[in-house]
């Protein structure tokens, strides 16, 4: 089978301004992420940052990306229009789209869900989170129990502003008593988007295994397939059509 070639994508920020975060992720979160799906079978990794030439995401790496991972937070207003443009229709177009944690806010997000996705509840106590498990069989779950937890997190609660998932694999219980839907699948046009809530900057989440075992699930779940050709405009008729007399 051909290779999932994978680009990650973060702005880049946190790890080289907050001192706390540079240990936690002293290449990037990015790379901590990349690094753990170059082990995997079939994926090949590049990354990509905000401050790099068109944010890293030229059309030649869009043209050579089948699933995009996105982190961001600090600089969601950075990004520029165009390139979300031209993002965005990469996706439509096929291309997987994964989001983490405070992506949720960026306006990529945002321009294919149609919402103000921005918008939920949050808490900044480093609280215990249980990620359960409802779509028993769905391939983003493949590998786990009925449930995982992250000891320490940054807490996000309903209601989040986001459409109806087209299918809810996750659901978060966190220790001061909220939920929040933690993994949403979409389909954009020919592409296939998946939210994945944890990745709170200042813990070490994308260093726990079931955490990065989701994300290399979404990569093969999120991956192109060949579908029917969406060629819009005019057309010739299939078969003759007769002509009244």
């Amino acid at each position: 089978m051909a290779a999932i070639k994978v680009t990650v994508w973060n702005e880049y920020r946190h790890e080289r301004q907050n001192e706390h975060v540079a240990s936690i992720y002293p290449e990037g979160i990015h790379n901590a992420i990349g690094n753990y799906l170059k082990t995997q079978e079939r994926i090949e990794v590049r990354t990509a940052t905000l401050d790099e030439p068109e944010h890293g995401l030229t059309d030649e790496v869009l043209a050579n990306t089948d699933v995009l991972i996105w982190w961001g937070h600090l600089a969601h207003g950075e990004v520029r229009d165009d390139i979300v443009e031209k993002v965005r229709t990469r996706i439509l177009d096929g291309m997987g789209l994964i989001v983490l944690h405070s992506g949720h806010g960026s306006k990529l997000f945002e321009r294919l869900l149609g919402t103000k996705t921005g918008t939920l509840k949050w808490r900044d106590d480093g609280e215990r989170e249980r990620v359960w498990v409802i779509e028993h069989g769905h391939p983003i779950a493949e590998g786990l129990g009925d449930y995982f937890e992250i000891p320490k997190e940054e807490m996000y609660g309903e209601r989040f502003e986001i459409p109806a998932p087209d299918e809810l694999v996750f659901i978060s219980w966190f220790e001061g008593g909220e939920v929040f839907r933690s993994g949403c699948c979409y389909r954009r046009g020919k592409g296939k988007l998946f939210y994945f809530r944890p990745g709170h900057e200042t813990f070490p989440i994308y260093h726990q295994p079931e955490v990065l075992k989701v994300i290399s699930n979404a990569v093969y779940w999120a991956e192109p397939v060949a579908g029917a050709s969406t060629k819009a405009g005019r057309v010739d008729p299939i078969e003759p059509i007769g002509k009244a007399k």
